[in-house]
């Protein structure tokens, strides 16, 4: 951290989400059962849970997209530092209509948007779909999706990110139900808790509010104050215990 500069961001995030490591070890151990070779990470972000499937499956590779450079490098120095960066290639790329598959195992946490039309609104139909042209028969699918605990007021969504709408997500039995009618079956099907939620979102600003702190005359600091209240204001009060965040994991039939 210096005087002429942010921090690094998200630096103090493991997973770029509700994610506990509790959760995270028993996700990876059952990717892992299933012996895949090949492993695909749609929106992997820096790859935090790809590199720990590949160091449950000796012998798998791995390969991450995403649009964030910073990102992407950030996996590639983890990679380096656990001795797998020959087994894993971070790729700076859309997923959309990928040609990365079919692959034994995929991951795509909080990334579904990756796999849809951009012009269009969120379709995690289609989303679902792609996912079961890339995932090869017997393989695993670890879809983290977010779903409404409720069905939110008018008021509460005017309090989120902007636009927000009723239409954004599934409630969590439509989204399994809609797994089921794509040709998945779901083998494992899980929430995360508030705990989570508040590690993520405290994370998430962590590095940015220290910084605000010891410079609060900076010539960005107005600018980073103001997204930083921003993002938590759509949190606290907007879509805190209205959404959720579900972990599938999905077994493509036939």
């Amino acid at each position: 951290m210096t005087d002429t500069g942010i921090p690094p961001r998200l630096g103090s995030l493991t997973f770029h989400g509700p994610l506990s490591e509790a959760r995270a070890t028993r996700m990876v151990a059952r990717v892992a059962d299933a012996s895949p070779a090949t492993v695909l990470d749609i929106g992997c972000g820096w790859g935090e849970l790809l590199l720990r499937v590949l160091e449950a499956v000796p012998g798998a590779t791995g390969v991450g997209l995403d649009i964030s450079a910073e990102d992407l490098a950030r996996g590639r120095v983890l990679a380096e530092e656990r001795g797998l960066a020959e087994r894993v290639a971070f790729v700076e790329e859309s997923a959309l209509g990928t040609t990365r598959g079919p692959v034994d195992a995929i991951l795509c946490l909080g990334s579904s948007q990756a796999l849809c039309d951009p012009e269009q609104p969120h379709d995690p139909a289609a989303a679902l779909r792609e996912l079961r042209r890339l995932v090869r028969p017997g393989g695993r699918v670890v879809l983290g999706e977010g779903f409404w605990e409720r069905t939110p007021t008018a008021g509460e969504l005017a309090g989120m990110w902007p636009g927000a709408h009723t239409g954004d997500h599934l409630r969590l039995g439509a989204l399994v139900d809609l797994a089921i009618e794509t040709g998945f079956r779901p083998a494992w099907i899980e929430t995360a808790g508030r705990e989570e939620w508040e590690d993520f979102e405290s994370g998430y600003r962590h590095d940015t509010e220290v910084w605000l702190a010891a410079h609060p005359g900076h010539p960005l600091a107005a600018e980073t104050r103001d997204r930083v209240d921003r993002q938590r204001s759509s949190w606290l009060n907007g879509y805190r215990d209205i959404l959720g965040m579900t972990y599938l994991t999905l077994i493509p039939v036939g």
